[in-house]
């Protein structure tokens, strides 16, 4: 008989899906990224910065959690996938810290410059710590 799965074991896939969400609705309000940039503006193509190499991690973990909820041989990979996307917002604000970007954000209050994105990543972060942790 198959093992029957609970609605815990989905609340990690949940979250995962509105850390996406959050990666494709603005994150930053600025002038200098374009107003309402998404992940998908963070992201340099032409060369490998910590921003691009964070906000490329911040999307692959996540879409890759969500694969691994319903492919069998990735669910004990569930955890690296939400650790690499975590990793990824710390080296995003690393690159952010690094680049220059924090003075001109400090200066403009940051909490201003925020928009709903960030807040929907950390969210997804959270319900999907509690999804793993709870559904194991």
């Amino acid at each position: 008989m198959a093992k029957k799965m609970g609605l815990l074991n989905y609340l990690y896939c949940c979250g995962m899906a509105i850390t996406v969400i959050g990666f494709c609705c603005p994150i930053i309000k600025s002038k200098f990224l374009g107003i309402g940039a998404n992940g998908f503006k963070l992201i340099d193509f032409g060369e490998s910065s910590f921003v691009s190499i964070g906000a490329i991690l911040i999307f692959c973990g996540a879409v890759a959690g969500i694969i691994s909820q319903f492919v069998p041989q990735l669910k004990s990979l569930k955890l690296i996938f939400l650790l690499a996307s975590v990793a990824g917002g710390v080296i995003l604000v690393l690159g952010f810290s690094t680049g220059g970007y924090v003075a001109k954000f400090i200066g403009k209050s940051l909490l201003k410059n925020i928009a709903v994105g960030f807040y929907l990543v950390i969210c997804g972060w959270i319900v999907a710590c509690l999804g793993y942790f709870t559904g194991r």
